[in-house]
């Protein structure tokens, strides 16, 4: 009787507040950001374990027009570091690994690796550089590697700071932790990921990637450039745990309800993940929600970007994959979780502000700047500004505002003065003063 009354209680809690979730108008939301070509994926949100949203929109295939689905995989990119640190407890838990074992019990030519523990490298604090920061990465990033060719990588390009004396997001660090598993666990990683993770949840969509099959219903990457363009495709021998996981919005949100409901680690083991420590904790971020707290992971590699997050108020996951974004993603992020609590969201307008041909004229030319590596030639093909760094494909400007444009994908803003001939350039942090040759 106990049981039946605990189950009801349960199930009017969940009908109370599937009731509450405005499912129209966040279908609305999405219906605008597909109608503008802003962005091609899929989200889910969980309740308890229990799906409770699902959306996806875009194509998952632009050349053959396959719409995206439920069912539809992506390349979760950094999304993997979380699963691959859940396999570094699951070393643990066995005896095989140990938090405070150092990296020279298997890689002693890394620098500092007698310094360096499995929890600094956990964390991004063993001062390990990261390889994709270097220019170099994009010679190499398309074609195989083996573990010695990645192994040098990473050995050359040596330490950044003491282990341990600060956070430093390293994908080096996972790349690493993937070696170190197959060694101590004797097996490889896809392997590992299947017998610990993917099975016994049963996500049936996650596994580790390879060359992109579409008939295998999963999606090409693509960025906005008047037009969705397919980008290339990193070989996910390079990666391997710290990107190479493909899976869905569906599996990640039952990855996430497991792994923060004990059902895959000790707790003791996650609250380990959850201690935050400069912004980061053990394969996991935190990010804030109104007052709320989640924790999870963001991803981006080649033109796709994902991110998941859970929160302990309400038992509540959310999760977010895509395969092309032409605009900042985490206004979606906002959207669902608003949705989720039953809060006001505002609804995007995408008016651009108008701007005549003969002052788009006065926007031409080529920009140099002497901190700046690259000029910017500024064009205008069919009444559209167009930019284009030297040696790199053009991208389109959208008007925001008098002399400001934008290009949302990359994150770029450019403010132009016509009549000092100069263009203020800023992405990602980065400010730069332009004048016009």
């Amino acid at each position: 009787m106990k049981n039946w009354i605990l189950s009801a209680l349960m199930l009017a809690s969940c009908l109370a507040w599937s009731q509450e979730f405005d499912a129209a108008k966040l279908n609305q939301y999405f219906d605008l950001l597909e109608e503008n070509d802003k962005f091609m994926g899929s989200v889910a949100v969980s309740k308890n374990g229990e799906l409770v949203y699902t959306r996806s929109l875009g194509y998952c295939d632009v050349a053959s027009e396959a719409q995206a689905t439920s069912e539809s995989r992506y390349r979760i990119g950094s999304i993997s570091k979380t699963f691959t640190t859940v396999l570094a407890f699951k070393a643990i838990e066995t005896g095989k690994l140990a938090l405070d074992q150092t990296l020279d019990d298997f890689f002693p030519q890394v620098p500092n690796a007698a310094k360096i523990t499995i929890k600094q490298m956990l964390g991004n604090r063993s001062g390990i550089h990261n390889f994709t920061d270097d220019p170099s990465y994009i010679t190499y990033m398309t074609q195989p590697q083996t573990e010695d060719e990645m192994l040098e990588i990473i050995v050359k390009a040596g330490s950044d700071f003491e282990p341990d004396s600060k956070f430093k997001y390293s994908n080096s660090n996972f790349v690493l932790m993937t070696y170190i598993l197959e060694k101590s666990m004797g097996k490889d990683y896809a392997a590992l990921l299947q017998e610990y993770i993917a099975e016994p949840l049963e996500l049936s969509d996650t596994y580790v990637g390879d060359k992109i099959g579409t008939k295998d219903n999963e999606c090409k990457s693509y960025m906005y450039l008047d037009s969705w363009q397919e980008q290339p495709e990193t070989d996910m021998s390079i990666p391997v745990g710290a990107g190479a996981i493909v899976s869905n919005p569906t599996d990640i949100v039952k990855f996430s309800h497991a792994l923060f409901n004990g059902d895959l680690l000790k707790m003791e083991y996650v609250e380990q993940m959850k201690n935050i420590q400069d912004g980061y904790g053990l394969g996991l971020f935190s990010f804030p929600f109104r007052g709320r707290t989640s924790y999870g992971h963001t991803g981006g590699i080649d033109g796709f970007s994902s991110m998941f997050g859970h929160f302990d108020d309400g038992n509540v996951t959310f999760a977010m994959t895509s395969n092309g974004a032409n605009m900042v993603t985490n206004g979606i992020a906002i959207a669902v979780l608003s949705t989720v609590y039953n809060e006001d969201f505002e609804m995007p307008e995408f008016n651009t502000y108008e701007v005549t041909p003969e002052q788009l004229e006065a926007y031409l030319g080529v920009y140099s700047a002497p901190e700046f590596p690259l000029d910017i030639t500024i064009t205008v093909e069919e009444g559209v500004l167009k930019g284009r760094a030297t040696g790199q494909p053009a991208f389109t400007l959208e008007a925001i505002d008098k002399h400001e444009f934008e290009f949302v994908p990359a994150g770029i803003k450019m403010t132009f003065n016509p009549e000092e001939n100069t263009m203020l350039f800023k992405q990602h942090g980065a400010t730069v003063n332009f004048t016009k040759e």
